[in-house]
């Protein structure tokens, strides 16, 4: 890894992404082969942040991908209330428990590890490796790729209209924290929002209509979208630090 790291950053990013992606597909399957949905899933998510943590922390890259605090006060990022309305979203049409204990207790572990994963990966790892040659391409191309690769979830079952909501507000959640990252230096409110987010999902009332899921989608998007848009203006003109 570490070699591979050194010698092509953005080709190790790309093999994170496809190992992630395809992995996640194969264990989703697999967990359903076995009649233990999200068991394979949970365990291959949890060990692929293990291993991704300690190499980060071995080759001390842990600030270098945002696994540190923001030198930003808080007031500047708006004391990150957007983000904990992003969170509820979950909540907005009821709370509901469609598993069994034990298959919610896998799927929001795997959650909460897809959450920092997907931080690491596409914001941290891609962005990064992007960002040294062009920032803005390296922006778009984390935002659209982050919001696009749900589109995996088709294969695994999801039906078409919420997939495809999904992808819309995943992309503007993604250029939030791709923000986040570039300007703050942080991935952590990224990585928190995102794992509380994918979590509490387990915990969603699944019985909504289209209009919900579209109505919702739009108001995500235009949430995720008008903070990005306002960090990215404040936090290049504050001077202003812990």
């Amino acid at each position: 890894m570490k070699k591979l790291y050194a010698k092509n950053e953005l080709l190790f990013a790309i093999v994170f992404i496809v190992l992630y992606v395809a992995g996640s597909s194969v264990a989703a399957a697999g967990s359903e082969k076995i009649g233990i949905p999200d068991s394979l899933t949970f365990v291959f998510h949890a060990a692929l942040s293990v291993i991704l943590l300690v190499f980060l922390c071995k080759n001390k890259l842990t600030t270098t991908y945002g696994l540190c605090k923001t030198q930003i006060r808080s007031v500047h990022f708006l004391y990150y209330v957007p983000f904990a309305v992003l969170v509820s979203v979950n909540f907005w049409f009821g709370v509901g428990l469609q598993r069994s204990p034990l298959q919610s207790a896998l799927q929001a572990g795997s959650m909460l590890c897809v959450g920092f994963l997907e931080e690491i990966i596409f914001r941290g790892l891609l962005f990064k490796a992007m960002a040294k040659d062009n920032v803005k391409a390296a922006v778009i191309v984390s935002s659209v790729t982050f919001g696009i690769g749900h589109i995996i979830n088709l294969l695994n079952g999801a039906q078409l209209l919420p997939t495809l909501c999904q992808i819309l507000y995943a992309t503007a959640f993604g250029f939030l924290c791709v923000i986040v990252f570039h300007k703050g230096k942080t991935l952590l409110p990224c990585i928190i929002s995102h794992s509380a987010v994918n979590t509490l999902s387990v915990f969603a009332n699944e019985k909504t209509t289209d209009k919900q899921i579209i109505l919702s989608s739009l108001a995500l998007f235009v949430i995720a979208g008008a903070y990005a848009l306002y960090l990215r203006k404040s936090l290049s003109e504050t001077k202003d630090t812990i």
